[in-house]
C-alpha cells in the first residue's frame, strides 16, 4: 500500500512522522509524496492552538474530498488531547493517539483486514515509558532531528500540551547513541536534540541533558550537536560547563521567554522572572562569546495591559536576541487561561504583534551585522543559481557564491555583509 504522510506542528511531530514512516515500511508499505498516487494518508495532528485544530480538520476534509477511496489515519496531539471531539470526525477511518506509534501500524492493518472504522486512544499513564522507535533517516540530508524526551508537567496556564503529551519521560542514553550512530552511517553530520520539554530530560533518573549531548558527541560521524527549545529555569552552570567541554556543541540557545513582564509571566505560570532570565543570558554569553540567544515571545496574553506589553517590548530590545519568534496569544479551550478575565482583542493583538515583530527584526539585523568581518564555520545545505547556503554553529544563515555544490561540507567563511535575516560571505 502506498502511504502519504502529512505533518502539522513542531520538530517532535516531524520526528514522529519519520518514525511512523519507517514502521509502516517495515510492515511492507511504501511511503510516497503527495503528488504521487496513494492508497492511504496518515495525518499527524498538532493542537498547540485552536488554529492548529482547524488546519487538521481542513486537511482531513481535503484528503477525503480529493481521495474518497483512500484510507485516512488521524493521529497526533489533537487526538490525544481532545479524543471525544476527534471521535466525531467522520472523514477519518482510523483515529488513534500518540501514545504508541507501533500501534498505529497495527490498527491500520486491522482496518485493512476488517474494513470497520476504528477509534482507539490510549490515555497517558504515570508509569509510561519513552517508546518512540528510533529513526534511521530524515528528510534533510545534513541535519537530523532526534527526539530524546517526551511529556511536560509544567502546566503553563495557556498550554494544552501536558494533556496531549503526558508526564515527562526520557530516551535511554544507550538508545540515543545507537540512533546517532545509525544516522551518522546515513551521512548526517549534524544532530538536533528535541523534546516536548527538552531540559527535563532525565527527570526522576540519575542523568540529565548533558548526558544525552555527550552520547551524541561521542559518535564519530556526527560533527555538530544542537539543542532544540529550552526552558530557562532548568539550565544550571554545571550544565553550561559540560556543554562547553564538548567541541561539537553548537552555541545556539533557544530560551523560551513568552513575556518580558513579570506580572504576565506569573499569570502564565512560568517558573522564572525576567531577572533570572537576564542573569542566565549573561552567564551564557560570558561562557559562549559567539552564542546566539533566540526565543519565543507572546503578545496579547489574557490580561496583558499596555504597560505590561511595553515592559515586554523593552525587555526584547534590551536582551538583543539573535532571533525571536513573535506570536499572538490564542485562547485554548481546556486551559486555565481560556477563562481568565480581560482578554485582549484581536485588533490589539495585531497591533502589538506588529510592534514586537519590528523590534525583533531590528535586533536580528543588529546581531547579523555583528558577525561582519568574522570567520565562521558553515555547514552548507543547498546550492541554487550559483549560491550555496548553510548555517553557522550558532545557526546564522549564510550564503556564498559558488559554481559547485557544497552540500554536506563544513567550510570556513568570512562574513562580508548582513541582510535582513541572513549574512553574505566569502569562502576562505
Amino acid at each position: 500500500m502506498n502511504i502519504y504522510f502529512y505533518t502539522l506542528g513542531c520538530k517532535v511531530n516531524q520526528y514522529e512522522t519519520e518514525s511512523l514512516r519507517e514502521e509502516f515500511e517495515k510492515a511492507g508499505h511504501t511511503a510516497v509524496s503527495e503528488n504521487a498516487p496513494f492508497d492511504a494518508v496518515v495525518i499527524n495532528s498538532c493542537t498547540v492552538t485552536a488554529e492548529s485544530d482547524r488546519k487538521t480538520r481542513q486537511a482531513l476534509r481535503r484528503f477525503r474530498r480529493e481521495n474518497p477511496n483512500a484510507v485516512i489515519v488521524l493521529t497526533g496531539c489533537m487526538v490525544q488531547a481532545f479524543s471525544e471531539i476527534s471521535k466525531e470526525l467522520s472523514d477519518a477511518d482510523i483515529v488513534t493517539g500518540n501514545t504508541d506509534i507501533k500501534n498505529t501500524v497495527a490498527l491500520t492493518g486491522r482496518f485493512l483486514r476488517e474494513g470497520e472504522k476504528i477509534f482507539e486512544v490510549s490515555p497517558h499513564t504515570k508509569r509510561e515509558k519513552f517508546n518512540t522507535p528510533d529513526i534511521t533517516d530524515f528528510a534533510e540530508r545534513t541535519r537530523a532531528y532526534m527526539k530524546i524526551q517526551d511529556g511536560c508537567e509544567r502546566y503553563c496556564t495557556y498550554c494544552i500540551i501536558p494533556f496531549a503529551r503526558g508526564n515527562v519521560r526520557s530516551k535511554p542514553v544507550e538508545d540515543i547513541k545507537r540512533e546517532a550512530e545509525a544516522l551518522a552511517k546515513k551521512g548526517f553530520i549534524e544532530a538536533v536534540l528535541v523534546g516536548i520539554n527538552l531540559t527535563s530530560y532525565g527527570q526522576g533518573e540519575d542523568i540529565n541533558l548533558c548526558d544525552a549531548v555527550d552520547a551524541v558527541c561521542s559518535v564519530d560521524g556526527i560533527k555538530r550537536v544542537r539543542l532544540g527549545s529550552l526552558e530557562p529555569d532548568h539550565i544550571s552552570d554545571e550544565m553550561l560547563f559540560r556543554f562547553k567541554a564538548q567541541k561539537k556543541f553548537c552555541p545556539q540557545f533557544h530560551l523560551s521567554l513568552q513575556s518580558g513582564c513579570d506580572r504576565t509571566l506569573k499569570r502564565m505560570n512560568r517558573h522564572y522572572d525576567t531577572a533570572f532570565y537576564t542573569d542566565l543570558v549573561e552567564r551564557i554569553r560570558k561562557m559562549f562569546p559567539d552564542a546566539a540567544i533566540t526565543t519565543d515571545i507572546m503578545v496579547g496574553f489574557a490580561g496583558e495591559t499596555e504597560e505590561e506589553f511595553q515592559q515586554s517590548l523593552a525587555f526584547l530590545e534590551k536582551t538583543a536576541f539573535a532571533k525571536s519568534h513573535v506570536f499572538a496569544y490564542s485562547r485554548r479551550f481546556g486551559t486555565v487561561a481560556y477563562n481568565l478575565p480581560n482578554q485582549v482583542t484581536n485588533a490589539e493583538k495585531s497591533r502589538r504583534s506588529k510592534l514586537m515583530i519590528e523590534a525583533a527584526a531590528k535586533s536580528e539585523k543588529n546581531f547579523l551585522e555583528s558577525l561582519i568581518g568574522q570567520t565562521v564555520s558553515v555547514l552548507f545545505e543547498t546550492h541554487k543559481n550559483g549560491l550555496c547556503e548553510g548555517y553557522t554553529e550558532n545557526y546564522s544563515r549564510v550564503t556564498v557564491n559558488s559554481d559547485t555544490p557544497l552540500d554536506g561540507e563544513i567550510r570556513k567563511v568570512k562574513i562580508t555583509s548582513a541582510e535582513k535575516d541572513f549574512c553574505n560571505g566569502q569562502l576562505i
